[in-house]
């Protein structure tokens, strides 16, 4: 017996809407491997719509007072509190994660991040006005910098969208977000509450696959791309953008190192990597799952992992005993399964390795020890749940395996001495280094990388700033 698929639509100017051309595509549970709703698969006609929706509306947003602004975010980030639990349900079934720690990690953030950019929306920032030149008055102008094409990723569906459209809002754009094929279910939701607080057009969803997110990039009304994804999309996005100068804003790949010294407490350094490594199933840019240990506690290290990733349980959404989901797709599954296959006869599973079940795409919490810095697990990224582990002999040393990777997004650190904790701080190539703890975000300080990790930063005054633009003032004081 069939069972009718719920009907996902986009939202353009204020309506729900089909493709123009009738085109759906199925999105699946991954916990259950089971599709449950149809969406569009978006076209050029619907991404002109869009596009249109969002360029009439400029104008009237743009000129809004910040204060409007400010008043708007905090309506959403009140909606958001009160519909949490649909919230919560739609991104459960968007990724298969656990309900209660969706609940507890994920809407508290959000909302959070929603009233901090509603707060920057009243503090725009440019050098102080002054007599630069005889006679001349100049002042600096901040102001947004139009309509925004922004595609969302399908590991934190929902909070990679605020992450979108909180600043570009707060700072006077308008925009035209396009959520993963595998994971629009949240994003329509938002589309739903945002349009009941927004003016028609200020903020449209548009639903596809990479043929829709590469029509956005390619069309002439945006003024900014924006995107977060894997580095092969954000070399795409450069390209395209660079065809008419759009600004292009980028969060890629990571491959972050967690450097740890001798000096540690290993439960404690153990527990915190653990956690962080296989949160969300490892699905993370930030996840902590390239361990760098020192030689002279690397076995003892080692073994303190596996053990607690047997402990560590994956598992249904409503299981309350479970750390993290299913991979979010079977070709995300397949990508895993494909570096633990290829392992080379150096390199030794200490734990896990292997599929759970046979429904849905759950994979065991793994340690692969016993690897060397060319190895391709090291280089790549895996984006599951695989930590690996290398030993090192010293400081530079740690310094020279933990840089040498294309990705440079975020590190930590494990060590009781401060002093050698600031040189690493430094010495380490990524946009964020922690120190003895690793993946913790606040919506005050900036997260974004160097390298194949792209530039832009989310999050923070920096992450604001990014959806402006500077204008120069000059006028003679003569009349």
């Amino acid at each position: 017996m069939s069972t009718e698929l719920r009907r996902l639509r986009n939202y353009i100017g204020g309506e729900f809407r089909d493709a123009a051309d009738g085109r759906t595509t199925e999105v699946v549970n991954p916990a259950t491997g089971e599709a449950y709703a149809t969406a569009p698969l978006s076209g050029a006609a619907d991404v002109d719509a869009a596009m249109a929706a969002a360029a009439e509306a400029f104008p009237g947003w743009r000129d809004t007072t910040p204060a409007e602004r400010q008043k708007a975010l905090l309506k959403i980030a009140d909606a958001f509190e009160e519909r949490a639990e649909e919230l919560v349900a739609a991104e459960v079934e968007n990724t298969g994660k656990p309900v209660g720690l969706t609940r507890t990690e994920e809407i508290p953030p959000m909302v959070d991040q929603i009233r901090f950019f509603a707060g920057a929306a009243r503090m725009l920032e440019g050098k102080g006005a002054g007599e630069y030149m005889e006679g001349l008055t100049s002042f600096v102008r901040r102001e947004p910098v139009g309509v925004c094409a922004q595609v969302a990723p399908w590991n934190y569906p929902m909070m990679m969208a605020v992450w979108k459209f909180a600043p570009a809002i707060a700072a006077g754009n308008t925009v035209v977000l396009k959520p993963s094929d595998t994971t629009p279910a949240s994003t329509v939701l938002l589309a739903e509450i945002l349009g009941s607080i927004l003016p028609k057009g200020v903020f449209n969803v548009v639903c596809g696959d990479r043929d829709t997110g590469r029509l956005m990039v390619e069309h002439p009304t945006p003024a900014m791309a924006s995107i977060t994804g894997s580095v092969r999309a954000g070399m795409s996005v450069a390209e395209s953008a660079s065809k008419d100068l759009k600004r292009v804003h980028l969060e890629l790949g990571g491959k972050a190192p967690v450097v740890v010294f001798e000096d540690v407490d290993i439960a404690k350094a153990v527990a915190g990597i653990s956690e962080a490594g296989y949160f969300n199933a490892g699905q993370d840019c930030t996840a902590a799952t390239r361990v760098l240990v020192h030689e002279s506690v690397h076995d003892e290290f080692v073994s303190a992992l596996a053990k607690a990733a047997a402990g560590i349980k994956t598992g249904m959404p409503d299981d309350e005993e479970v750390l993290y989901g299913p991979l979010n797709n079977p070709n995300q599954l397949q990508q895993v399964e494909g570096f633990i296959e290829r392992l080379p006869a150096h390199a030794r599973v200490e734990a896990g390795g292997k599929r759970v079940g046979d429904k849905g795409y759950f994979y065991a919490p793994t340690v692969v020890s016993g690897l060397k810095q060319d190895d391709e697990i090291i280089q790549k990224e895996v984006f599951g749940p695989v930590i690996t582990v290398q030993s090192f002999t010293d400081e530079d040393q740690a310094v020279q395996y933990a840089n040498g990777v294309e990705y440079a997004l975020a590190s930590s650190v494990w060590t009781k001495d401060h002093a050698r904790a600031m040189r690493m701080s430094k010495a380490l190539d990524f946009g964020c280094v922690w120190i003895n703890t690793h993946i913790p975000l606040v919506a005050e300080m900036p997260h974004g990388g160097f390298k194949q990790s792209g530039y832009g930063k989310d999050l923070s005054a920096y992450g604001f700033e990014d959806y402006t633009r500077v204008k120069h003032v000059m006028t003679s004081l003569e009349g």
